[in-house]
């Protein structure tokens, strides 16, 4: 690899001890050489599962948004539906299990929305978005650990809701403000015939 290379990886982990494992996380400490060439730690929070979400939009351009009270931010959140993937299970298939589970909707036609690293300064954590459309409502049934309130709404009072501060969850954000510049570009090309 070329020394001048700006995609090269210039950093060096001298040790890296393990201080926490769940099923979930491991956390561990690094020792690190820096690209300056300096002395440092690192603290590093690596995921067992991808994150995956999705925005699932009707024929009328409604979505639906997931409400938990999320223990970690001590905070009511508004979501899109989400949850963790195993790493040796297909996205999709995890995707597909996780709007029915927290919706009841069953999705006809999935398409890959978007890939996203949630907080890469300090975690791996990978997630990949989906858009579920040509939907079919059946029975929800959320996990024990889950106490959910839906909302169906119209896509653009979910993008207020983004633009107000109302969602602050990352994959949400994300997703929906990419389905809003699609359903545009959609409605644009439609009026452009």
């Amino acid at each position: 690899m070329d020394a001048n290379d700006p995609f090269k990886n210039n950093w060096k982990t001298v040790d890296k001890k393990e201080v926490y494992d769940n099923p979930w996380i491991s956390v561990s400490h690094r020792e690190v050489i820096n690209p300056s060439g300096n002395p440092g730690i690192y603290g590093v929070v690596e995921f067992k599962n991808i994150a995956v979400g999705i925005v699932a939009l009707d024929e009328e351009d409604n979505t639906f948004l997931v409400g938990q009270y999320r223990y970690t931010l001590n905070a009511y959140s508004w979501e899109i539906p989400e949850g963790g993937c195993p790493k040796h299970e297909d996205p999709l298939d995890a995707a597909k299990r996780e709007l029915k589970e927290e919706t009841g909707l069953i999705a006809h036609k999935w398409e890959t929305l978007l890939e996203i690293h949630t907080s890469n300064s300090v975690t791996d954590e990978y997630g990949i978005c989906f858009l579920a459309t040509e939907l079919e409502q059946g029975e929800a049934d959320p996990e024990d650990t889950e106490d959910l309130m839906l909302k169906k709404l119209p896509l653009e009072e979910a993008v207020a809701m983004v633009m107000t501060g109302q969602i602050t969850d990352s994959l949400s954000i994300a997703s929906l403000m990419k389905v809003q510049l699609l359903v545009e570009q959609n409605h644009n090309k439609a009026d452009d015939i």
